[in-house]
């Protein structure tokens, strides 16, 4: 559980970081979006502030189940969108934090594929930890 929490709490707090820190690059590459382009200036705020929020969840004990049911909730919409927009989209802009952005977009998936498995796994066991 300690392992899975870290893994998530790092990719968190890293995106987080990284749209923060590149916020105009960020905000840009959002409003290049055919779905977000009105609301780009909004989800570039709520984008990490709910990142550190899970990641703020994760760390503390009473917590941990929400923040896991949390993670796999936003890791499988950012999937669903990247695959609406592979599909969809004639432009996907890539408004991906730091080393993410090198990722192409099957390693893309596969990448968040990880992190929604490993927050299931954690959900289950976090739940199977509480009502034991």
């Amino acid at each position: 559980m300690e392992i899975i929490c870290s893994l998530l709490i790092i990719l968190f707090v890293y995106a987080a970081l990284s749209k923060l820190g590149s916020y105009e690059m960020f905000t840009v590459q959002l409003s290049k979006s055919p779905f977000i382009t009105s609301f780009s200036k909004l989800v570039a705020w709520t984008i990490p502030t709910i990142e550190l929020m899970i990641a703020l969840l994760l760390t503390i004990k009473k917590a941990r189940l929400t923040g896991l049911y949390a993670s796999f909730f936003l890791m499988s919409l950012f999937t669903a969108y990247l695959t609406i927009m592979l599909n969809f989209s004639y432009y996907i802009p890539c408004s991906c934090g730091g080393v993410l952005e090198y990722l192409s977009w099957n390693q893309h998936i596969a990448f968040n594929g990880f992190f929604i498995a490993i927050s299931a796994v954690g959900a289950i066991m976090q739940h199977k930890n509480i009502y034991a």
